[in-house]
């Protein structure tokens, strides 16, 4: 059983991915309190009402707002890079490719009609998919989140660089 765990860990780095799911969990906490259930997909779309919106005082107050942003950046890039278990190239590739990708769906609620324009109408068939065009057409830009984006990916960098393992 250790052995498996050792040949298993130099595959993964098992730190990097529980500390991005851990606050990915965390980030939960933001859409199950401080946001109207209908707001937030996996809230209004689970079988049981999870939300906690105006049961509990707010968690979160004005950084609530941007936090989910911060959160998408940093939890997902730490994921990715420990599932990968890269070393520092792929690790500031990583770290690009997903700042780019949070840059881009927070521009593409600036830009509504061009964004839902190039969304297929065959992802409205698609689990998970289907809400991408209201994303966009619901959805507000806010220049915090970029902030928080570009926050959140130096702050992955970091984590990554501290818990990356030597290859040998």
């Amino acid at each position: 059983m250790k052995e498996n765990l050792r040949v298993f860990s130099n595959i993964i780095n098992l730190h990097q991915i529980l500390i991005g799911l851990s606050v990915l969990l965390l980030g939960t906490l933001v859409y199950v309190v401080d946001r109207p259930p209908d707001q937030t997909y996996f809230v209004y779309k689970s079988f049981i009402n999870i939300s906690l919106y105006d049961t509990l005082p707010s968690l979160f107050g004005f950084i609530g707002y941007s936090l989910p942003s911060f959160i998408h950046a940093f939890s997902f890039i730490l994921i990715t890079a420990g599932l990968l278990c890269c070393q520092k190239r792929g690790c500031l590739i990583i770290c690009a490719c997903w700042f780019l990708t949070d840059v881009i769906f927070e521009l593409g609620q600036k830009f509504k009609p061009m964004s839902s324009s190039i969304i297929p109408d065959c992802f409205s068939e698609i689990l998970f998919l289907e809400n991408i065009k209201n994303y966009f057409l619901l959805g507000t830009f806010d220049f915090y989140d970029l902030i928080a984006i570009i926050f959140g990916t130096l702050t992955a960098c970091f984590v990554l660089f501290t818990t990356m393992k030597r290859r040998e």
